[in-house]
Formats: C-alpha cells, sequence, structure tokens
C-alpha cells in the first residue's frame, strides 16, 4: 500500500495515487501555478500564450473534432492563443480567428501582425460587451457554418456573464462555448489571491447562465486532465435556441 498521503483542507488523509488523491494534486498543483505565475511561461510559435498547457491540449482536441470556420476570441494579451488558434485553422486549411480586446497595444499588434498566421487573424479593438463591437463580431462572423467562441478577458461575474449573453447565440449547434479561468474562484486564498474571488469570478457566471438558457451543456470531455484553468467551462450547444 502507498505510503505517500496528502491532507486535504478538511483535514483527511488521502492516498495519493487513488482518483480522490490525484483529484487533490491537481487542486493544489494549479493553485501552486497560478501562485508562481508558470502558465507566463509557455510561448506558442514564438508569441507568449499564458494558458496553462493542460488547457491548451484540449482545445486542440475541440478544434480539431469542431473545424470550425470562425473562432471568436476575448481577450488577446500577447496575442499566443490567437495564433494558436490561427495554427489549428492553417492545419484545417480553413476558417479565420476574430480576437477582440478593449487595448490592443502596439508592440501586441506588430508582433501578430507580423506573424507567419496574421492571414488568419482579424483584431477588433474594444470591449467585447460593447454593442458596436458585437455588431462587427457578428458582421465579419455573416453566414459561417461552424463558429467557436473562447471568452477570456475581464474575469468578473457580471463581465462573463454579459459576453456570455452576447455571444452565445453566435455558437452554432454542436460547436462551443469556452469560459476560461473559472479556477479564480478556487485562487481566493493563495497569497496573491483576493478574497472577493470567492464570488466575482467567471465559474459563478457559468453556472448562472445555464440556469437560465436551455440547449447548452458542460462537456467533462475537456476537462479530464483535472489541471485546468477553465472547470466547468466547455459548454456545448445543443441545439438552436
Amino acid at each position: 500500500m502507498s505510503k505517500l498521503r496528502l491532507v486535504d483542507e478538511s483535514g483527511t488523509e488521502v492516498d495519493v495515487y487513488s482518483p480522490e488523491g490525484v483529484k487533490l494534486l491537481a487542486h493544489f498543483w494549479i493553485k501552486a501555478v497560478c501562485q508562481n505565475r508558470l502558465m507566463y511561461e509557455p510561448t506558442w510559435l514564438g508569441i507568449p500564450v499564458i494558458q496553462d498547457p493542460n488547457d491548451l491540449v484540449m482545445l486542440q482536441e475541440l478544434i480539431w473534432r469542431i473545424r470550425p470556420d470562425i473562432i471568436i476570441e476575448t481577450g488577446i494579451a500577447h496575442g499566443g492563443t490567437a495564433v494558436f488558434y490561427a495554427s489549428m485553422l492553417e492545419l484545417l486549411n480553413r476558417g479565420k480567428v476574430i480576437s477582440i480586446d478593449v487595448e490592443i497595444r502596439q508592440y501586441n499588434r506588430v508582433a501578430i501582425s507580423s506573424h507567419p498566421l496574421s492571414h488568419r487573424i482579424e483584431m477588433i479593438e474594444g470591449s467585447s460587451t460593447d454593442a458596436a463591437v458585437v455588431e462587427e463580431v457578428k458582421r465579419r462572423v455573416g453566414d459561417a457554418r461552424k463558429v467557436l467562441v473562447t471568452l477570456d478577458s475581464n474575469h468578473s461575474y457580471d463581465h462573463v456573464l454579459k459576453e456570455m449573453e452576447l455571444y452565445a447565440p453566435l455558437v452554432t449547434p454542436g460547436s462551443y462555448l469556452v469560459a476560461m479561468d473559472g479556477i479564480q474562484g478556487v485562487l481566493a486564498d493563495i497569497p496573491m489571491g483576493k478574497p472577493e474571488w470567492r464570488e466575482d469570478n467567471p465559474l459563478r457566471a457559468i453556472h448562472t447562465f445555464l440556469e437560465t438558457h436551455t440547449g447548452w451543456e458542460i462537456d467533462p470531455q475537456y476537462n479530464r486532465m483535472l489541471v485546468t484553468t477553465s472547470p466547468d467551462g466547455y459548454l456545448r450547444r445543443t441545439n438552436i435556441q
């Protein structure tokens, strides 16, 4: 029998090799990763991506399976995720990324625009919840057959919920709305965390959205690696609303 054990936050000992132990280890690991900002280390094709590698693998699986014509992304930062999405679309020989950010800093814009995959990326500067921005996104989406949406901008409850309300209708049946960084609530008690995160987080917005909208379901397949910043974040649209 294993002698390596963990103690959960209630004081209960757990065998590290048991299913419960693996889940607890993942829980502690993602907290340590976020505290030490390790998700800021990876790059994708030369651009900082600011994602946990496990989540990138899951997004790769999803994009390869769905084969979207359009990927809408809120939150550009350095542009690594936009380039990641573009690289997947390039392999699929289809589609474009529509990336939105309230502020696209000049050095990030230059890095993205000069990247070999820039021909698959369109950038829109402005708040993702601004009516004019949403209308512009709709115009660019047009009659695309398959649309995937990822939300990774402001991680407050109110903002994420509003984004979900605005962008969910653009997701085509069978495709996904991916709301990232629901882990924020779990991080409230790490040294760099904030107590208000316990309630003010994307995961709570996800659950509120599901309570008030039919035709959506959480797909646990994309959280099976356990270490993730986006628990319950992969929402599949099951029908036309």
